[in-house]
């Protein structure tokens, strides 16, 4: 059990990638606060997970809202004492448009979700691992789009891009202090992230130039794929690894 007696948030954990990180970290042993707005999907994650090693308790919260995205850590250490690990998984997709045909509400709603709540909920956390003294890992939720080119919409291919510019710079910050933060940066994988309120009307045309090229994609990733590269990373065996935006894509964009 390599997360034996560890404590963990993960956002975003209702569905796909945050879903099965959860229930992995569980399995290794951890107590995890599964933190989503979709508050039944959270309690199937609690029954799926009874009788692992650890433990998953169930967090309905809307990290749109900084008060929220800062309570998560709170609560961790409220109901388990500590906290050691928060993977900022929870993210929205927009709806391909370039820059010159962006929706306000797009930008507003994607930024607050996809950049604001993994800045709120980083600096709780890092607050709390100062505190405790023994270190800690942050582990971002990227994407290709913000480790390779634009390809995408322009607010979520922004988003990504500044979330692993905050995983290089708290990484920076935080080497003296034990305290790790590293990104996956997943290619497409089998997730809910496009079923989101703004995919329900795509640009069209943007989107047909986002999806040139992609039939060069070998396959579909897993979402246990990325978990697997979460456990890692969230474990001791990583310990020495900081500052890093890992492409999880079967080699996509090595092309």
């Amino acid at each position: 059990m390599v997360l034996k007696d560890k404590v963990a948030v993960v956002t975003g954990a209702s569905s796909g990638m945050g879903y099965v990180i959860a229930a992995e970290y569980a399995k290794e042993g951890a107590k995890v606060l599964a933190v989503a707005r979709r508050a039944e999907r959270l309690e199937n994650l609690v029954k799926e997970t009874e009788g692992y090693a650890g433990k998953v308790v169930a967090y309905a919260a809307d990290l749109s809202n900084m008060d929220a995205a800062e309570k998560i850590i709170d609560e961790a250490v409220r109901q388990f004492g500590k906290v050691d690990i928060l993977v900022n998984n929870a993210g929205i997709m927009d709806d391909f448009s370039p820059v010159g045909q962006f929706k306000n509400e797009m930008l507003d709603k994607i930024m607050k979700v996809n950049v604001n709540a993994p800045f709120y909920s980083s600096r709780r956390a890092i607050e709390a691992f100062e505190k405790q003294g023994s270190g800690g890992s942050i582990i971002n939720i990227a994407s290709v789009a913000g480790l390779y080119g634009g390809r995408g919409g322009a607010v979520y291919v922004a988003s990504k891009h500044a979330i692993v510019g905050l995983t290089k710079n708290t990484a920076f910050h935080y080497r003296d202090k034990n305290i790790r933060c590293n990104a996956i940066c997943p290619g497409g994988i089998e997730t809910e992230v496009g079923a989101g309120e703004f995919m329900k009307n795509v640009n069209a045309e943007a989107a047909q130039e986002m999806y040139k090229g992609i039939g060069t994609m070998p396959r579909q990733g897993k979402s246990e794929e990325i978990a697997s590269v979460a456990l890692f990373l969230a474990s001791d065996a990583a310990s020495y690894i900081s500052g890093q935006a890992i492409a999880v894509d079967g080699g996509w964009t090595s092309y």
